[in-house]
């Protein structure tokens, strides 16, 4: 297949591509502005050429073109000859939301807008949409794919238009859009991310307090990033799902509190110190509660997770000490 993949350099993306390159006979063209990944997060993957001027795709090399999701014109010519489009580049997370909601808004909308559209004028048959559970917004979990969704947060109100949009263009232009809503995805090489459990590795590696918002009963989904790379793989390639939103998750409802305790077994076991928790006032935008139902994804893609939490964290918190 060839493949174009937004955000290419960030963690999901390079993680994709880890897996597509080991598969072999993929031809992948990352879009990536360097913001947040980097070149060097890239060829710790692959090797990879990089191009000013991309034509159509071809040959089973990578390629990476450094530029912006909102360059429409970029977009066209990006998407020259793909067969899939993973959408991942976004501005990510409830907090930058919440502090700048017209950059989420420009870059999380117009973004996804611009690949749709290149996809449409490209004939590009699938698009995969990176979302999350938080256009649901506050609801009695599981979230599942059925519940009206009424966002809390900025982020949450931009990747609800990301899935109107991917809504709209396959049933206005039978672009194969499958929506993916990512529980709390963590593991090896998020060294850049600053969710939860990466924040709280890099502070106790550095000695430093963990940094809690609220009294750490609020619940969210922690999904390992091989599960949802799968789980990306499938949504690329499984026939009928076309127009389909997805919740990608465990099933499984952890509090940060509860994170936190399986978290200092693997720092024991690892010889790192015991850090010190810091409670703080609740960020606004967040769910007090969020966890998902994923029975729609193991029914019509036979997706469901394998890793679970404690050896997760294990597998990440080893990566980060090697590195």
């Amino acid at each position: 297949m060839k493949w174009v993949i937004t955000g290419g350099c960030g963690f999901l993306g390079s993680s994709l591509i880890r897996q597509l390159i080991a598969e072999g006979g993929n031809s992948i063209r990352v879009i990536d502005n360097l913001s947040v990944g980097t070149r060097a997060d890239l060829a710790g993957v692959c090797d990879f050429t990089e191009v000013t001027a991309p034509g159509k795709i071809a040959g089973t090399d990578v390629e990476l073109v450094v530029g912006d999701i909102l360059d429409e014109q970029l977009a066209l010519q990006v998407c020259q000859g793909a067969d899939v489009i993973v959408h991942f580049a976004a501005n990510t997370g409830v907090g930058p939301s919440v502090e700048n909601p017209r950059m989420d808004c420009v870059t999380n909308v117009i973004g996804t807008f611009n690949y749709l559209e290149a996809a449409r004028h490209n004939r590009v048959k699938r698009f995969v949409f990176a979302s999350s559970g938080a256009p649901v917004g506050e609801c009695e979990p599981p979230i599942h794919e059925e519940k009206v969704p009424h966002p809390v947060s900025p982020y949450g109100a931009s990747k609800l238009a990301g899935e109107g949009y991917c809504s709209a263009y396959f049933r206005t232009f039978g672009i194969e859009t499958v929506a993916l809503r990512f529980g709390n995805v963590y593991g090896p090489g998020s060294g850049h991310k600053n969710s939860v459990v990466a924040k709280f590795i890099k502070q106790a590696m550095k000695g430093e307090s963990l940094e809690i918002y609220g009294d750490g009963s609020q619940t969210r989904d922690f999904i390992y990033i091989d599960d949802l790379v799968r789980a990306v793989q499938l949504a690329a390639k499984t026939p009928g799902v076309g127009g389909e939103i997805f919740q990608i998750a465990t099933s499984a409802e952890t509090s940060v509190s509860e994170l936190l305790e399986s978290m200092i077994l693997v720092f024991k076991e690892k010889g790192i110190a015991v850090p010190q928790l810091r409670y703080s006032e609740a960020r606004l935008g967040d769910v007090r509660r969020n966890y998902s139902d994923t029975s729609k994804a193991k029914l019509l893609m036979d997706w469901g997770s394998k890793v679970d939490l404690h050896q997760g964290l294990k597998k990440t918190i080893s990566s980060f000490i090697r590195n």
